[in-house]
């Protein structure tokens, strides 16, 4: 507010001066003798006609000023103006206007009257720091330094155009900052620098453009539109504020808006580059990622996994489309058994879009695949707490099971079997692995070998024992723990096996040389 207060500093001329004329108008009343004078005598007609003029102008430009102490700068605006059309020659009725349009905050309109008031009257001080300060509100901060270089030529002293001086040295400094940041990709510097500029530049177009551009480049979207739509607000044909609004479009993932806006920007400038680039990116990106869908929905995952990755190379910048296209592209590896390389791609989706609750699914989904149940958990875990539904609550409860079963002994690991092995493959499987670990096969070995196959022995009886019991086997593939269900749970390994091959005297193992044994049954 201090900025547009100072635009206008002073006043309109002549506000705070009773009726007299400013000191660079020239003489508005001259003496009249009140006698009668002849129609022919032109120059004396001409003499009064002027005089008549001026002082209606005078008049106008009084009303004017009234209006402007109100605060009333439409009908400031409106008398001045009716002032201006009498007398187009008198500075200081340009330099009111000019005062008037910016309290209106209509600053190039206020330009073009204060550069008129100093073409009239080049000592016009007050017209020379109008037009400055409009300069300097527009972004145009080297023409707002030579106005305000010649103020100080007229008055040295003048403390207002000093500091405005300075604020047009602080953005020309900005502006130098803002560019090697940009070229460095330091969005961030970029829009602080912009709000500094801004800050005595508060009408600059451009800065606010490139402000909103790089916005849209952090993703704060709402933002960058917000500021786009202001611009567009007050002038509709903006080419770069239309681009940036498809550039938040195109970044959002809605293609088609975001083309009609780079056509439209394109319309209202031929040579804007950066519309034309980005209305080709979108395009690509919109028929590559739709060709890559199909591929998929046909059962080509192959290509369709191609066809993803192609389309990621297209734009780096479009943080949201690629976040799918990098989910997508986990789908059809997850598709293809490229699991680790699924999970991949969804941490690269998440590192993208933080938000992106789909990839946290997929992500989850290929851990449990691959047994990592920490993991799953932990992505469950942040989906369930985003968006608490159901099925969310139900994969979080299995990924919490499966991560509690991975923690117990794996029976069917044990046995080597499969989870869904029949009653039958699982008596093969301990038949086998009784065998391959009992003692007395080792009774030769090394002392550490001994312990290490009785170990094994037992965890296969008790792995059988558990397997083999319909309702152990139940309750254990439930996830529950045994020991909790008041099951008897003591395991006998010789016990098991004995009963297992019939009883004593069934089963014994006989050397025939170092380390060679041959099983016999009774």
């Amino acid at each position: 507010m201090g900025i547009l207060r100072t635009a206008a500093e002073g006043g309109a001329e002549g506000s705070m001066k009773g009726t007299h004329a400013s000191s660079h108008s020239p003489p508005l009343y001259s003496k009249m003798a009140t006698v009668d004078f002849d129609s022919s005598a032109d120059p004396e007609m001409d003499l009064t006609s002027d005089e008549e003029l001026e002082r209606e102008a005078e008049g106008f430009k009084e009303q004017g000023n009234a209006y402007y102490v109100k605060k009333d700068y439409p009908e400031a605006f409106n008398f001045y103006t009716k002032a201006i059309d009498l007398c187009p020659k008198n500075a200081s009725y340009y330099g009111n206007r000019a005062a008037t349009l910016m309290m209106l905050s209509r600053y190039r309109e206020a330009l073009e009257d204060s550069q008129q008031a100093v073409r009239l009257d080049e000592s016009f001080m007050k017209g020379h720091m109008r037009e400055g300060k409009c300069h300097l509100l527009l972004g145009n901060a080297m023409a707002a330094s030579r106005c305000l270089q010649r103020v100080l030529e007229l008055e040295l002293d003048n403390s207002q155009a000093q500091q405005e001086l300075k604020n047009a040295e602080s953005i020309l400094e900005y502006e130098r900052m803002a560019e090697i940041s940009f070229e460095k990709r330091d969005f961030r510097m970029v829009v602080f620098c912009m709000d500094r500029a801004l800050e005595s530049a508060s009408a600059c177009h451009r800065f606010k453009v490139l402000k909103a551009e790089c916005l849209a480049l952090l993703g704060r979207y709402p933002e960058a539109q917000s500021v786009a739509s202001d611009i567009l607000r007050m002038d509709s044909t903006n080419g770069d504020a239309l681009y940036v609004r498809g550039l938040c479009l195109y970044y959002e993932d809605c293609i088609d808006k975001a083309v009609q806006f780079f056509v439209q920007a394109l319309r209202m400038a031929p040579d804007h580059e950066k519309a034309r680039l980005a209305c080709r990116n979108a395009k690509a990106l919109k028929a590559k990622k739709e060709e890559g869908n199909k591929a998929f929905k046909d059962g080509s995952y192959e290509e369709a996994y191609d066809l993803y990755s192609e389309a990621l190379t297209i734009d780096p910048n479009n943080i949201k489309t690629n976040a799918k296209l990098y989910c997508n592209r986990a789908t059809v590896g997850s598709k293809l058994n490229k699991l680790e390389q699924a999970i991949e791609d969804c941490t690269k989706a998440i590192k993208l879009d933080e938000t992106y609750i789909k990839a946290y699914l997929r992500r989850a989904q290929c851990y449990m695949d691959t047994e990592q149940y920490e993991e799953a958990v932990r992505d469950y875990e942040k989906v369930y707490q985003t968006e608490k539904t159901k099925e969310h609550k139900n994969l979080l409860k299995n990924a919490q099971l499966e991560l509690k079963k991975s923690k117990r002994k794996d029976y069917y690991k044990v046995l080597g079997v499969d989870k869904n092995a029949t009653e039958d493959e699982i008596k093969k499987a301990y038949r086998k692995r009784a065998l391959m670990h009992h003692p007395d096969r080792h009774s030769g070995a090394s002392a550490e070998v001994q312990k290490e196959e009785e170990k094994k022995f037992k965890e296969v009886g008790e792995a059988f024992t558990v397997l083999s019991d319909p309702k152990k086997k139940s309750r254990y593939d439930s996830g529950h723990d045994l020991e909790d269900d008041d099951m008897n749970m003591d395991f006998d390994a010789n016990n098991i096996f004995k009963a297992f091959f019939g009883g004593p005297g069934g089963f014994s193992f006989e050397a025939s040389g170092p380390g060679n044994f041959f099983f016999q049954f009774g």
